[in-house]
């Protein structure tokens, strides 16, 4: 069945009897379990409808192609699509690509979530891998380009799914110039992409410009004419673009369409949500603001912009937010199936948590096939959260296990398959790497039900002690907002399941006070690095005059080269002399520099005069790239004097060099055997190599057993062994990934990239260097394999001198064992064996006889007890045991309360050493019953000693840091039952 739907006048009697019959409709359908999908796409027709009443008109083929989006009142509608192809998010996204790639741009593709970038930390803006051109350090390798970035924003994610326009995931459209073009070119192809291309009309359309730009409102009025009542001029907060306090700046111009055109062009707010959505924004980067605040004009003026994705989709599809666009929509269809909810009969509450789940799943699949594992802090913080909170929202909506059955199951993989399934054209690395994100959502959502259902017991505690506090005074009892904070930041507990349970008990929330704390975490989260910061540092003018570095280093480690230039801590200087730090900026040099986790070489620069005799020495330690491919020689003058201008002899150490070629073949030869052994998915998720050793940094959900990590190591020793010779190409990086080679993590590649092979075995870009032949790495040994976070295993190795240094240290340490323990090798394992039974042994020996001693002394203190109570007679027994230790203490403690009988309540205190306080607490439960908890009792007493600890209703344990307060505070819980047990 299809269903075509004309434009036409529809006055509002008309749609009245077809909202009225589109209703009756919809109710029919949903009795016949139709796909919620149809419902949706019939109200959007309507909804569609009742936003203009223009006429259609017949447009030829090219036109066309966007034109039905430009009639707000036009819409096709087919059974088994959500949106017509060509106003899919695909189409959008392709025509952007395409227009900008027939005016001279060249299309890149995104860069990751994880910028190479530490101001921020994740990737918020399309400009962001292009920051390091706007600053002038590096050169540009085009002069304009367009990309289709992939961007995270979470500093305003308590309005995903509440707003028509906030989402954590999108994708920024840019088009960038860097020296090309202007402001002209900028706005005339911003005004024919949104009106030729994607057909919008231009009577809907509204710009914004700064109010001292002159010139761009000129351009929008006399060259492309548009009326001066649509363009309006903005203050410095909406309309100027800065990227800190110091840096590249400039005014900037948006575009808004306009929903209301009824609603004429007086009073206009383009802030309006209801009416206006901004889509397309223009920075235009002419200016670099100085320390004292002035403006001086930047030498290359640059463009940077920024257009919507899903923004663009929203008016393209007529739909009314960016949720319900083709990009997002299916995943909150999917997401409605498992909850057995109907998106379109839902009620807002519900639709908002559906939005939010759509979005939240974007971001987190995304993240995680970047590399962003969930962890506590940093990066993974913002990955765990967002799990959490569609975990919880999920549960919220009644999703169940994985929603199809399987209580025990999870279901954010069932909505990552989705996600996956739409991220073709966003990102074809996700499907490869889907494996991985299933399991780590699954691992992840199914850790966090559990603290969930901890959450749940500690609100039962909090509700019972609000009741408890409450008992007798004749006021409400009421749960802390600060509780229900932590229940919800440190449990992920929503604070809606909070209320409703809390009201069922008759106890209410004292909502200002966690709507204080949720503003504190809110404040510090949009202080977390949401601004890309762009500053002109002191090296750039140097820069501006020094070359790039040539690199020699692949074929040779001896070489002459001038010096470029002199830097002491930081400033340029003409010559440095013996004795100090100074960095060394060279033409060309065969030092690598640090990268692609390779250090820096090491070695020597030699100053020579006539007949070879030296005139200054340097001795080189540390390399780096600065400002692009500047290398920076780090090193301290031994001898003489280093000038500008003069020739030097540069000379690394071969010794050295050869180190760090062993251990970076064999970190590629570690990536492969790991592939092999543990799964393909598995992806270096950072690295290290150095002279003494490497560091392998892989996504993996366990640790190693031993037998894998033997077999890792058979692999590699095994290839070692082949003698295999290394094959070295440089080709473009489509030919490079197309034949299989694996990129570095965290590195950028340009358009041609070196490709380094070990035949049948491995195929990485990289730059590093490498040995000529596996037979040079003689041996390698992991000496250890550990998680670092949440999803991250690290393995440490050694190879070549640094594995013979490796088994000759460990070889003397087993001569030692031998030597000591009067044992052969083979034997040692056995002895120590033997030895830690005998310790084991004797140390529970001393542990029984200290219990007997301190439960000897406990019988001549239960004489002590005194009995409080009138109708009952409870036994209270409170005393100090010295130096008693905790276990002994523990064992006192029942024995006490097993001989005063029940009931009765034992409170003891010891100082086991210096520093140190144990702290038990025994009930029977007679005092129990009395409604009387040991962990109530011992918390005070141990925050009094400066400790903590709590337990169950008749038992807890304490320790604390300072014995001098014990007496005290063993006399203060001495009043305190006594006070209880009189009641």
């Amino acid at each position: 069945m299809a269903l075509l739907s004309l434009s036409f006048d529809i006055s509002g009697k008309v749609r009245h009897m077809l909202f009225g019959s589109i209703n009756f409709f919809v109710s029919a359908m949903n009795s016949y379990r139709y796909s919620s999908g149809l419902i949706v796409r019939i109200q959007t027709l309507i909804y569609a409808s009742s936003l203009s009443h223009g006429r259609a008109s017949i447009k030829g083929p090219r036109e066309a192609q966007f034109a039905a989006k430009a009639q707000p009142a036009t819409e096709e509608l087919v059974e088994d699509k959500l949106r017509d192809p060509q106003t899919s998010g695909d189409a959008i996204r392709q025509c952007f690509l395409d227009f900008y790639a027939a005016r001279g741009h060249k299309v890149l593709p995104s860069s990751s979530l994880v910028p190479d970038d530490p101001t921020v930390l994740l990737t918020i803006a399309g400009m962001l891998q292009f920051k390091p051109i706007f600053l002038g350090k590096v050169p540009r390798e085009v002069p304009s380009a367009a990309t289709s970035q992939k961007c995270i924003r979470t500093n305003d994610i308590e309005n995903v799914g509440r707003t028509s326009r906030h989402q954590t995931f999108f994708e920024m459209l840019g088009n960038f110039s860097f020296g090309d073009y202007f402001k002209k070119e900028a706005i005339k192809w911003a005004w024919e992409l949104s009106t030729s291309e994607y057909g919008l009309p231009a009577d809907r359309l509204w710009i914004s410009v700064y109010q001292d730009d002159d010139e761009t409102f000129a351009l929008w009025h006399d060259e492309l004419g548009v009326p001066k009542e649509r363009i309006k001029r903005l203050g410095e907060d909406d309309n100027f673009w800065t990227s800190g306090v110091t840096g590249p700046c400039g005014p900037c111009s948006e575009l808004y369409y306009d929903f209301h055109p009824e609603r004429g062009t007086s009073n206009v707010d383009l802030g309006d949500d209801t009416r206006f959505i901004e889509f397309y924004n223009l920075v235009f980067m002419q200016y670099n603001k100085k320390d004292d605040g002035s403006l001086e004009p930047l030498k290359q003026k640059n463009i940077d912009t920024g257009l919507g994705l899903e923004r663009v989709a929203r008016i393209l599809q007529k739909v009314p937010n960016n949720y319900e666009t083709d990009l997002i929509f299916p995943i909150i269809e999917k997401a409605a199936e498992l909850a057995n909810v109907s998106y379109a009969l839902a009620d807002d509450s519900t639709k908002t948590k559906l939005k939010i789940i759509g979005d939240h799943m974007r971001a987190v699949v995304y993240l995680i096939s970047d590399g962003v594992n969930p962890s506590n802090i940093g990066r993974g913080y913002v990955v765990r959260r967002l799990i959490r909170r569609v975990v919880r929202t999920g549960r919220l909506l009644g999703v169940k296990g994985d929603g199809m059955g399987d209580l025990q199951g999870a279901f954010l993989p069932i909505l990552a398959k989705k996600v996956i399934e739409l991220s073709t054209n966003i990102d074809a690395d996700v499907k490869t790497r889907s494996s991985r994100i299933f399991e780590e959502l699954r691992r992840e959502e199914l850790r966090f039900v559990l603290t969930l259902e901890r959450g749940e017991k500690l609100l039962e505690q909090m509700l019972a002690d609000a009741l408890l506090n409450t008992r007798g005074s004749g006021t409400a009892p009421c749960l802390s907002g600060k509780d229900a904070f932590i229940l919800y930041d440190t449990y992920g507990f929503p604070v809606e399941i909070t209320k409703e349970v809390a009201d069922e008990r008759g106890i209410s929330i004292d909502m200002n006070s966690f709507d204080i704390e949720m503003e504190k975490q809110r404040q510090l989260s949009q202080a977390a690095h949401d601004t890309v910061k762009l500053a002109v540092e002191n090296g750039a003018n140097l820069a501006e005059d020094i070359p790039d570095t040539e690199f020699l280093g692949y074929n040779t480690l001896h070489s002459k080269a001038l010096v470029e230039g002199l830097l002491v801590n930081g400033s340029p200087v003409a010559q440095v002399s013996k004795g100090s730090d100074v960095e060394i900026l060279l033409n060309r040099t065969p030092f690598y520099a640090e990268s692609g986790g390779q250090i820096g070489d090491n070695g020597f620069l030699y100053l020579k005069e006539a007949e070879n005799e030296l005139k200054a020495i340097v001795e080189i330690k540390d390399v780096q790239k600065s400002m692009g491919n500047i290398f920076v020689h780090k090193g301290t003058i031994t001898e003489g004097t280093i000038e500008v201008g003069r020739e030097v002899e540069a000379a690394v150490d071969p010794n050295l060099r050869q180190r760090a070629k062993v251990h970076h073949t064999a970190t590629h030869l570690l990536q492969s055997a790991l592939k092999r052994v543990i799964g393909q998915e598995t992806s270096q998720a950072g690295s290290m190599v150095a002279f003494d050793r490497l560091r392998f940094d892989f996504n993996f959900h366990r640790p190693l057993q031993d037998k894998e990590l033997v077999e890792i190591e058979g692999l590699i020793n095994q290839w070692i062994g082949d003698g295999t010779i290394l094959e070295t190409k440089v080709m473009s990086l489509t030919d490079a990934k197309g034949s299989g080679a694996i990129a570095m993590f965290g590195e950028k590649y340009g358009e041609q990239v070196r490709v380094v092979e070990v035949p049948g075995v491995s195929m990485e870009l990289c730059g590093g260097t490498h040995v000529s032949n596996t037979a040079e790495i003689r041996g390698f040994k992991i000496i250890s394999e550990q998680g670092i976070a949440s999803g991250i295993r690290r393995i440490e190795a050694v190879a070549g001198d640094a594995f013979i240094e490796y088994v000759l240290t460990r070889d003397n340490c087993m001569k030692q064992l031998c030597s000591t323990l009067k044992v052969k090798a083979e034997e040692v394992t056995g002895r120590v064996d033997a030895l830690l039974e005998e310790l084991r042994l004797t140390r529970n020996e001393v542990s029984a006889a200290r219990a007997k001693a301190a439960i000897y002394k406990a019988s001549t203190l239960s004489s002590r007890a005194s009995t409080i109570g009138t109708s009952r007679s409870i036994r209270l027994l409170v005393e100090s045991m010295d130096d008693v230790d905790a276990d002994s203490l523990k064992s006192a403690a029942e024995y006490l309360v097993d001989s005063l009988k029940d009931p009765a309540a034992v409170v003891l205190g010891s100082c086991p050493g210096e520093g140190k306080v144990s702290l038990v607490v025994v009930l029977t439960p007679g005092v129990v019953d009395l409604g009387i908890k040991a962990g109530e009792i011992i918390k005070p007493l141990a925050k009094s000693c400066g400790g903590g600890g709590g337990g169950r209703p008749n038992f807890a344990q304490a320790g604390g840091r300072k014995p001098e307060n014990l007496l005290g505070a063993l006399e203060e819980a001495r009043e305190q039952l006594k006070n209880l047990l009189e009641k």
